[in-house]
């Protein structure tokens, strides 16, 4: 029993007695409605409830919150894929745009010379190896394109096609060496031909040689294709001649011609398949 008395037990029991009494006491005194014990529970329970009700709404506050953040979230991927869209269709209106220029640029061309036959391509690769800018068209053998058709953009002459397989198809350029075309200057009429130079491709020039030692041909002239060979139709604009030398090799003269064609910027052109007077000599 003394034991009991002495317990940690039994103190807390007289504690809460004492409490209990001092307040029914107070209650006596100040006619207060609420019981002492329901008094003193509020007193040490209220803050805990406070807390619980901040809680509760800042809990609600962030649900809220990753609700919006969820919202954001899909309505920016809807953005980007909207964006991804757009950005095709611009794509696709750009090079719908590009081929319709192209057509434009040849279409006079085709309608002074309706029995010109030729294919649309574009370049899918150029080689970095070549320094005169030969690169690969996406046609080929199944498209009608052989060796030696003419390459033009509009109405000026880019190069001529010289391997080909079923799909693909390589172009050399003016500038090259290993292309020749028969030419003459337009104002004076004088023939000559036209290919590619090393000491004038760095400056993307090409050279008209064959002109007579009394040749008029002056800068400012315009070269175009003569027919001869059977290689290229005639009339076909090749450039425009900076300068006329005297050849050291021969008696006569070389002109420099700056091709009108942007060799190292062009993306599409036309290869003409078929022409008359095609493979004639």
């Amino acid at each position: 029993m003394k034991r009991f008395f002495r317990s940690r037990g039994f103190k807390n029991l007289v504690v809460i007695a004492v409490v209990v009494f001092l307040g029914v006491l107070v209650a006596a005194f100040t006619h207060n409605a609420s019981s002492p014990i329901t008094s003193a529970l509020g007193a040490v329970f209220s803050p805990l409830q406070k807390l619980s009700a901040a809680i509760s709404e800042n809990l609600g506050e962030l649900s809220v919150s990753f609700e919006s953040a969820s919202v954001y979230a899909e309505e920016n991927a809807q953005l980007k894929e909207e964006l991804a869209e757009y950005r095709k269709k611009l794509a696709d209106y750009n090079e719908m745009k590009k081929k319709v220029d192209s057509y434009e640029e040849f279409y006079g061309v085709k309608k002074q010379n309706p029995d010109f036959e030729f294919c649309y391509g574009s370049v899918v690769s150029r080689d970095a190896a070549d320094a005169y800018g030969s690169f690969v068209l996406d046609m080929g053998s199944k498209d009608g394109v052989e060796v030696d058709d003419p390459v033009i953009y509009g109405e000026y002459v880019v190069g001529i096609v010289k391997k080909v397989n079923f799909s693909t198809c390589v172009v050399y350029t003016l500038i090259d060496p290993r292309v020749n075309i028969g030419a003459l200057e337009s104002g004076t009429r004088e023939y000559g031909y036209v290919s590619g130079d090393s000491a004038m491709y760095k400056n993307g020039l090409c050279k008209l040689s064959g002109l007579d030692a009394s040749t008029s041909v002056v800068g400012g002239g315009i070269v175009c294709t003569s027919g001869a060979g059977g290689v290229f139709p005639e009339g076909l604009l090749i450039g425009e001649i900076v300068s006329v030398h005297n050849d050291e090799i021969s008696s006569g003269f070389y002109a420099q011609v700056k091709p009108f064609a942007e060799l190292s910027k062009i993306s599409d052109v036309f290869v003409i398949t078929s022409f008359e007077g095609q493979g004639e000599e």
